[in-house]
């Protein structure tokens, strides 16, 4: 039953993406990265965090950071289901005087926790987080989801020895591993070969997992580490869920036409 639930969290959380990039009309959306993330995202959010609309700033509660913050139609989303947001509030994406813009800004009241989107930033933030924790003696759990091009960036290995050093087993860091960034993919812009041996030679707790099995998913963040930080490196597809949209980069940032959001609804 719980397998079943969160699939169908994940479900809704990709009729929101798609519906949100719509209604953006000209103003177009961030789509293949959100669709990519949508299943890690709906486990965090359907079953593994503790968070509340009730207790929105209760001091124990977990904390989420979307590194990748161009993926916010999937945290937007999810907030959705969580009753967090309204559905109405999807509607006001990227218009004038919304609190959802193309980046998450921070709005604590509204479930998101810190304003992302520079690449390579939102790791630095959740070590801080994490040890802020530690030193505080408090009990809540960060986690902070990458992308795997973001990986390119300096900033993030210097946060991973920090985590390492700090043994920061209050944290998970999250790669969404979909193979491609904004203009192409990864592996023809900067490889990073094998991030699971990386991430592991940088002394975190590894694990590599099929980033769209709900169960797998699951399994592996329901166990923090003993005494390290634990690296989960997903393997999805961008664009997953719309087979229009799948492993086509011009999804990366795009408008959803009437005619193509009456096309794919057979698929949500």
């Amino acid at each position: 039953m719980k397998i079943k639930k969160l699939k169908n969290f994940a479900k809704n959380i990709r009729k929101n993406i798609i519906f949100t990039a719509f209604k953006a009309g000209v103003k177009s959306a961030h789509i293949g990265g959100a669709l990519s993330a949508a299943d890690i995202i709906a486990v965090l959010y359907s079953d593994i965090m503790k968070i509340k609309k009730q207790k929105i700033l209760d001091d124990n509660r977990d904390r989420f950071i979307l590194s990748k913050g161009h993926a916010c139609l999937a945290l937007y989303s999810a907030l959705v289901e969580k009753k967090i947001l309204k559905k109405k509030d999807l509607e006001t994406f990227e218009s004038d005087g919304s609190k959802l813009l193309g980046h998450p800004i921070i709005n604590k009241l509204s479930g998101i926790e810190f304003s992302t989107g520079s690449l390579g930033m939102g790791l630095a933030l959740g070590v801080g987080v994490a040890l802020a924790a530690k030193k505080k003696q408090k009990k809540y759990i960060t986690y902070v989801i990458l992308g795997d091009g973001e990986c390119n960036e300096g900033s993030i290995w210097e946060s991973v020895l920090c985590a390492s050093h700090f043994k920061l087993n209050n944290m998970f860091i999250i790669v969404d591993k979909n193979n491609f960034q904004q203009t192409g993919k990864n592996s023809s812009i900067m490889d990073l070969k094998n991030l699971t041996s990386k991430f592991k030679s940088f002394g975190c707790e590894t694990v590599e997992i099929d980033g769209h099995d709900i169960k797998k998913i699951y399994k592996s963040l329901i166990n923090k580490s003993l005494n390290k930080p634990k690296v989960i490196v997903a393997n999805t597809i961008k664009g997953k869920g719309i087979k229009l949209f799948e492993n086509d980069n011009n999804w990366h940032h795009s408008i959803i036409t009437k005619s193509i959001y009456k096309n794919i609804q057979k698929e949500l």
